[in-house]
């Protein structure tokens, strides 16, 4: 459901037509995301949020946060070869062109995602 929403809003963006390349990765970033806070950072009861938001007119931002504040995504340089998890994050390494996480308060994280935008975008 979430998914499809942030689908919908990057359509309202209009960034599918005009920036069809930021808008086919970050179909993928927030469903990396999203899958990873519901897999890795589910705690009973409680869910994930996302937020999708154009930060400056060239920077597309997407944020999971997750109640799971101990655990934190390991950069793909740092698995190992024979590792069973972490090769989403290897795609959003690729993807994106910064990521990273926050801490949030009191217990939890918060993932991001940035994509630049080309010059003549404007949302």
């Amino acid at each position: 459901m979430g998914r499809r929403i942030a689908r919908q809003q990057l359509i309202a963006w209009r960034l599918n037509s005009l920036v069809e390349e930021p808008y086919h990765s970050a179909l993928l970033i927030i469903a990396e995301l999203s899958a990873n806070a519901s897999t890795h950072g589910r705690v009973p009861g409680r869910r994930f949020e996302l937020l999708a938001l154009i930060a400056d007119p060239h920077v597309l931002r997407i944020e999971v946060s997750d109640c799971r504040g101990d655990r934190h995504p390991v950069r793909p340089a740092a698995l190992a070869p024979k590792s069973q998890s972490g090769r989403g994050l290897t795609l959003i390494d690729a993807l994106a062109d910064r990521w990273g996480t926050d801490p949030r308060h009191p217990n939890a994280k918060t993932v991001w995602a940035e994509l630049d935008l080309p010059t003549d975008h404007a949302a």
